[in-house]
């Protein structure tokens, strides 16, 4: 009967694999070296393909100084949207709009805005320019009954913000004089069509500028100037008749250009999945020597 057990096996130093299939060899029981078939390299051989492999540490360190350089790539080229933005004057000030045109509903007096621009967001968005005063604006439109005279100054952005193909208007303002019930987009109607809505609601053109594209995303390198005038005087259209409504009532206007669809901007850059493919591929190369190494 055979042995049961390694320690009762006899190691023959000229047959080690004559041991049983599926046999442990024992730590207390180490071979001879003479039964080995090949000889273990020595310290220098070792210490040389040590060298040479790479090492984890290194590739980590290249992986992250890869994922900095996609990181400020990245940065340098943040995606923006290209929208219609809506202010209320607040004193001597542009304030962003806390409610869309749509369910804002200004008092007689106000002064609200839209500017057309490449925004980030609302901190980065670019306010409206040109005159701001409802005296200079509604100066000449009388107040009448159960209605109430609104200041809007109308914005169509930079050439640099324009669309391609396309050139902006000169700014203007006008005075709406609308029911006292009626929202600003109600206002902004009577006075500035034709309006453009996308089918999420979204305020794409006043005036049909622009002719085409609604909240679309683009690649920046730089903000809007926020502060430079208008090359054209800023124009004062005349008293505006009885508003008509909207041309969408459940129209959201211009507060945001998140989740607008059919955008037609750009998507992530070539240079982005380029990145991301040199990731990956020093990573699986990373896996791959690790284990050849354990192997």
């Amino acid at each position: 009967m055979g042995p049961t057990s390694v320690d009762a096996w006899p190691l023959s130093p000229s047959a080690p694999s004559a041991m049983p299939a599926g046999a442990v060899r024992s730590a207390a029981l180490p071979l001879p070296s003479a039964a080995l078939p090949w000889s273990a390299p020595s310290t220098d051989a070792r210490s040389s393909v040590s060298a040479l492999a790479p090492r984890p540490r290194g590739v980590l360190l290249l992986l992250c100084g890869v994922l900095l350089v996609l990181g400020s790539v990245g940065l340098a080229h943040a995606a923006a949207y290209r929208y219609w933005s809506f202010w209320e004057r607040d004193g001597s000030a542009w304030a962003f709009a806390t409610q869309g045109p749509s369910t804002a509903r200004p008092s007689d007096g106000d002064v609200q805005g839209f500017r057309f621009a490449v925004s980030r967001d609302s901190a980065d968005a670019a306010r409206p320019r040109g005159a701001a005063d409802f005296a200079a604006i509604c100066g000449g439109t009388a107040a009448r009954g159960g209605e109430k005279r609104v200041a809007l100054v109308i914005d169509f952005g930079t050439a640099a913000d324009a669309p391609a193909g396309e050139t902006p208007p000169a700014a203007r303002t006008a005075c709406a004089r609308v029911p006292d019930d009626a929202t600003t987009a109600e206002a902004l109607a009577s006075v500035a069509k034709p309006l453009r809505y996308d089918t999420n609601a979204l305020l794409c053109a006043i005036v049909g500028y622009p002719g085409k594209g609604c909240g679309e995303a683009v690649a920046v390198d730089g903000g809007t100037d926020t502060d430079t005038e208008p090359t054209a005087d800023a124009r004062t259209d005349a008293p505006s008749s009885p508003p008509a409504a909207a041309s969408d009532e459940g129209a959201k206007g211009a507060e945001g250009a998140e989740g607008a669809e059919g955008a037609e901007g750009e998507g992530p850059s070539v240079g982005l999945f380029v990145g991301v493919g040199v990731v990956a591929a020093l990573g699986a190369a990373a896996v791959w020597q690790a284990r050849r190494r354990r192997g």
